[in-house]
C-alpha cells in the first residue's frame, strides 16, 4: 500500500488530536476493564479475611468523624509490602480487609504515620490525650488538635439510616444489629467513637496470628 492511501498510522494519531484521545481512551478502557472486572470475582478481593467483621454502631460513627475531621488527608490506611513498611507498621494489607469499607481510606499521604496498624498500640487515655492536644505527647507533632470531640455528644438519631445504607452496598447487618444500634451511642461522645474506630484498625491480624500461634504451641504439647 502506498504511502499516500495509508491511513491509521503513529502519524496520524500525533498529527490528529481527536483521534489520539478517542484512541487513548479505547486503549485506557480495555486496559482498565482487563484489571478491575476480574477482581469482583476474586473471594481474596471480595472475601472478608479472618477476624473482619462490619463495623460497630459506635466504631462506625467514629470512621464517620475520622472522614469529617479530615484525618485521611495526613494518615493513610495502607501497609504496602516493601520491608521496610513491613517492619515499621506491621503486616501488609489486603484487599480482604477493607470489604466493609465504603468508601476506603487507604490514602496516598503521610503527613503521619500510616494507621492501618495502631489498633491496640496505644491505651485509650493516650489516644484521647492525643486527640485532645498532641503536643502534649508528641512535642514535633503538626497535627491539629481536636479538643471538641470530648464535649460534643455523639448524634443517635441517624446511626440507622447508616446502618441501613452500608446494607445495601452488602454489609451483613441484622434488623435487631440496627434496631439496638440507637441504644449502644447513648451517652457517648464524638472523642469516644473516634477513639474506638482507632482501636480497632489492624487488630484482626494480630489475633488471628496469635490464634495460630496458640493452636501451633498446643499441637506440639
Amino acid at each position: 500500500m502506498s504511502e499516500n492511501r495509508r491511513f491509521f498510522t503513529h502519524e496520524t494519531l500525533e498529527k490528529n488530536i481527536g483521534w489520539l484521545i478517542v484512541c487513548t481512551i479505547l486503549v485506557v478502557s480495555i486496559a482498565g476493564l482487563v484489571q478491575i472486572v476480574p477482581l469482583f470475582f476474586q473471594h481474596s478481593t471480595t472475601k472478608p479475611e479472618a477476624g473482619i467483621t462490619p463495623y460497630s454502631p459506635l466504631r462506625l460513627m467514629g470512621r464517620d468523624i475520622y472522614i469529617r475531621e479530615g484525618c485521611v488527608g495526613c494518615h493513610s490506611q495502607q501497609v504496602r509490602t516493601l520491608q521496610a513498611e513491613v517492619e515499621r507498621y506491621g503486616h501488609y494489607s489486603t484487599a480482604g480487609e477493607a470489604v466493609y469499607d465504603h468508601p476506603f481510606l487507604w490514602g496516598s499521604k503521610r503527613t503521619g504515620p500510616d494507621l492501618a496498624r495502631v489498633g491496640g498500640r496505644y491505651s485509650d487515655d493516650w489516644q484521647r490525650v492525643h486527640l485532645r492536644n498532641p503536643r502534649d505527647l508528641v512535642p514535633e507533632s503538626v497535627m491539629p488538635s481536636y479538643p471538641w470531640l470530648e464535649r460534643t455528644a455523639l448524634r443517635t438519631d441517624d446511626i440507622a439510616a447508616r446502618m441501613q445504607a452500608l446494607r445495601r452496598l452488602g454489609v451483613p447487618y441484622s434488623d435487631a444489629e440496627i434496631a439496638d444500634a440507637p441504644e449502644q451511642l447513648a451517652g457517648k461522645t464524638e472523642e469516644d467513637a473516634l477513639v474506638a474506630y482507632l482501636q480497632g484498625l489492624g487488630i484482626n491480624k494480630r489475633n488471628v496470628r496469635a490464634d495460630v500461634a496458640a493452636a501451633a504451641a498446643l499441637a506440639k504439647e
